[in-house]
């Protein structure tokens, strides 16, 4: 049914739109892609699993541990892993490279040490399920959405409202503008990478409730697909990474109900490059001249 394949896309692309925000996030200040926040994706939802088994059944202790931890991560990289490409005006290709070998890290890191297949992920958040017309909308449908969107609107007002936000901004467009007028330059950038990743973490453990399973491979998967979302909303721009993120969720749930499954991740592609190729900037994209 229609209705019910864009009900399920909706909520599944909210989840893509929390990730694509921390691209978003992260290019829009400093002008790289942030390889590795699949990885933190994937990451998040085992570590909350892990909290969970060891106390027992306490999951909103979990949840608050796996956020904690993977903004933890987050400023680790941007510490030891980029700081210094950025101190010594390295080439943002080295940075994007860098982002990738801490994704390959982390992915490695969980199959040693956590598991190597997939695992069985807790529910705790299922109290039913609301009929409209032919259409079911589970309760863990309509909580994941609420959440999507309480964090989507929360980081929106954070970056346009708040003294952090203004100094991301000024950042973005002038770091050495921003230092000089005081700015903490690698403070505000840690703290984009700490949002990216506690947003990435939240999104995983969301999808893993509601499929009740994660595995090592989902990182890849997810990454690609919501690093399209925000190329396809435009990149550095955060309603256009919640926009993708709708747009690749639905468009994945119909056409793998219309067409087939198995092409589902080239759907996501397939509708990005088509978008890109009428407009090059993304949907709410814009054009920037730079002056010389």
């Amino acid at each position: 049914m229609f209705l019910q394949q864009v009900i399920n896309g909706i909520m599944l692309g909210s989840t893509y739109s929390l990730v694509a925000i921390g691209y978003s996030l992260v290019f829009g200040v400093i002008k790289i892609v942030n390889l590795s926040n699949g990885s933190f994706y994937m990451l998040g939802s085992f570590i909350a699993l892990v909290f969970f088994l060891a106390f027992s059944g306490h999951f909103l202790l979990a949840i608050i541990l796996a956020i904690i931890i993977n903004g933890i991560l987050g400023l680790c990289m941007d510490k030891f892993a980029l700081r210094r490409l950025r101190t010594t005006n390295a080439p943002p290709m080295a940075s994007i490279i860098s982002t990738m070998g801490v994704s390959i890290i982390l992915e490695n890191v969980v199959l040693v040490f956590i598991s190597n297949k997939t695992e069985p992920f807790p529910n705790v958040i299922n109290f039913g399920n609301l009929h409209i017309g032919k259409a079911v909308i589970g309760s863990t449908q309509i909580i994941i959405f609420l959440t999507a969107l309480v964090l989507m609107v929360a980081v929106s007002l954070i970056v346009n409202i708040t003294k952090m936000g203004r100094a991301m901004r000024s950042i973005s467009q002038n770091v050495t503008a921003a230092y000089l007028m005081g700015v903490n330059v690698n403070q505000v950038i840690s703290t984009t990478f700490i949002m990216s990743a506690a947003l990435a973490a939240v999104s995983g453990i969301l999808v893993g409730m509601y499929y009740q399973a994660i595995d090592v491979n989902m990182s890849l998967s997810v990454g690609m697909k919501t690093f399209a979302a925000a190329v396809l909303g435009g990149v550095g721009v955060l309603p256009g990474a919640m926009i993708g993120g709708l747009i690749i969720g639905v468009a994945e749930s119909i056409g793998a109900s219309y067409i087939s499954s198995g092409y589902r991740d080239a759907i996501a592609f397939a509708i990005m490059i088509i978008v890109l190729i009428v407009r090059p900037t993304g949907i709410l994209g814009k054009k920037y001249l730079e002056k010389i």
